[in-house]
């Protein structure tokens, strides 16, 4: 077989004119030590290494020569080789999904969604937050760049994807001549029936928040924190209206007994607020008219009687959420509390819930994102899936839908969690069940509780397998100056969760085993 061309380099090694083997040679002398050495690769301000043996990179020496080898089709091209190199990468023979999913553990701590414009308040004044564009790694192009170049012992660039904020500055100032600083300018007089609520300028700061949608105009649109907003009003005019209460079951006395529930009227708050963005926006004095309603108690003495309920069937607690994913979760449990589910019918949490916005009482919190920590309306939520998907796995209901995490978190049971996402994952169960289903929830500043009462079908035990085809992480250096939160990563595991219900009444034994594969966690470690 023929020699190397002219002017043909591979790895960053000069072949040109020598035989195959000849070449084969150089080349191997060269490249089989960096086979054993992390391959350092460079996304953006992102730097790390990768282990080529553990990604699979290997060299087809015969397929790198025959690319090495052949001719330039293009006579000027050859003419041009007396005096110019045309480097040529190296072939990869391993598969490529090996590259695939160590470049997959990279990805999470590369990629950056953009931030988009938006106005935050110091004190009353408004000020302004500039959007920030975004990056994903181009995964299919990075597998060839990273097969590539690997071998030339220089650090691999990988391909980045740009993502463009839909805001801009302008739009952030609109948002704040517009609306921000006139609604802090003045308070607002709320009349009530025998009283009156003011709603200070501070409340009104606190509460008012800015969404990015790129199909409005303008392109940042104003949004009111009712709860905050019900909150600071609720205490000026309680005297005006007459409380509800749910029943409820006593179990003081050893069996349930019913607390009837009673029928309230007090202010209507949707209506009442429904034009306050516009208010505030006109100058003062700024008034609105509280509006009243009848307001039926949730779960009425009728519905406790006709459940069916003998006493409690499960409960389940967890812990260890930050102070704000604390009111998301507070939030979202004051949602489902004495939710009733019927014979036959299916829970969904997401349609109890959303939407999980700032409009609806969300804040902005802790959220784990593609393995690492990240910031998101709407943070915390999860603990609350995966609380009650557990006293429903123990109150023997049906999983309908769930999916757990992509990265196992430590303070939830291993195979038996969940997760939710806007209206794309959802916790869903059935009950199976001829009597209905009771759900309370208990919140506390360090826990939340969620209990099932019913008529106790199943004795339910559960049984986590151990942690096998565990995956060591990557590491992931971020340079000095850029935002870090340092991670000691954590291994990926595939385990199984095994749950065994018993029929009390007829002893019938039967068994649903799930199994879960989890990501390795990147480790993280911060430029100084």
């Amino acid at each position: 077989m023929g020699g190397v061309p002219r002017g043909v380099s591979v790895a960053g090694l000069q072949v040109g004119g020598l035989t195959r083997g000849e070449a084969e040679q150089r080349l191997r002398a060269a490249i089989e030590p960096r086979a054993t050495r992390p391959v350092a690769v460079t996304a953006g301000d992102v730097r790390t290494e990768i282990d080529p043996q553990a990604a699979g990179l290997q060299v087809d020496w015969g397929a790198t020569l025959d690319q090495a080898g052949s001719q330039p089709l293009n006579p000027i091209t050859r003419i041009a080789s007396f005096f110019t190199t045309r480097e040529v990468g190296v072939i990869n023979s391993a598969d490529e999904r090996s590259v695939t999913t160590a470049l997959e553990q990279l990805a999470p701590l590369v990629d950056r969604q953009p931030v988009e414009g938006s106005v935050r308040f110091e004190g009353l004044k408004p000020v302004p937050v500039a959007p920030v564009d975004g990056r994903r790694l181009d995964l299919p192009a990075a597998v060839g760049v990273l097969e590539r170049d690997w071998a030339g012992g220089a650090p691999v660039a990988l391909p980045l994807v740009p993502l463009r904020a839909a805001t801009t500055t302008d739009d952030v100032q609109q948002a704040i001549d517009a609306v921000a600083r006139p609604a802090v300018s003045a308070p607002v007089t709320v009349n009530g029936e025998g009283a009156q609520a003011t709603l200070a300028p501070e409340v009104v700061a606190s509460a008012l928040s800015f969404r990015a949608d790129p199909a409005a105009d303008p392109k940042l649109v104003p949004e009111i924190n009712e709860e905050k907003i019900t909150d600071a009003l609720n205490p000026q005019l309680a005297a005006t209206e007459k409380p509800n209460r749910d029943a409820t079951l006593d179990f003081s006395s050893g069996s349930p007994v019913v607390v009837p529930s009673q029928d309230g009227r007090g202010v209507d708050y949707d209506t009442t607020l429904r034009d306050l963005l516009k208010v505030l926006t006109q100058p003062a004095p700024r008034q609105i008219t509280a509006v009243y309603a009848d307001q039926p108690a949730k779960v009425t003495t009728d519905d406790i009687n006709k459940l069916g309920i003998v006493g409690e069937i499960s409960s389940f607690t967890t812990g260890g959420f930050a102070a704000d994913s604390g009111q998301n979760i507070k939030r979202a449990a004051e949602q489902i509390d004495g939710s009733i589910v019927e014979p036959g019918e299916t829970f969904s949490l997401n349609a109890k819930t959303n939407p999980r916005d700032a409009a609806h009482g969300y804040v902005e919190a802790g959220i784990i994102e593609d393995g690492h920590p990240a910031r998101g309306v709407g943070g915390g939520v999860s603990q609350v899936a995966t609380t009650l998907y557990n006293a429903a796995y123990f109150a023997g209901m049906v999983n309908v839908a769930h999916k757990e995490h992509s990265f196992y978190i430590s303070r939830y049971p291993v195979a038996r969690e969940a997760t939710v996402f806007d209206n794309v994952i959802d916790l869903k169960f059935r009950n199976d069940g001829p009597t209905g289903v009771l759900i309370k929830t208990i919140w506390t500043p360090s826990s939340l509780t969620v209990k099932m009462f019913g008529t106790k079908r199943y004795e339910v035990t559960s049984t986590t397998g151990p942690r096998t085809n565990v995956t060591q992480p990557n590491t992931v250096t971020i340079p000095p100056g850029q935002p870090c939160s340092p991670s000691n990563g954590a291994p990926g595991f595939t385990a199984t969760d095994t749950r065994t219900l018993r029929n009390i009444q007829t002893g019938e034994t039967r068994s649903e085993t799930r199994t879960v594969k989890y990501n390795p966690s990147p480790i993280v470690v911060c430029g100084r």
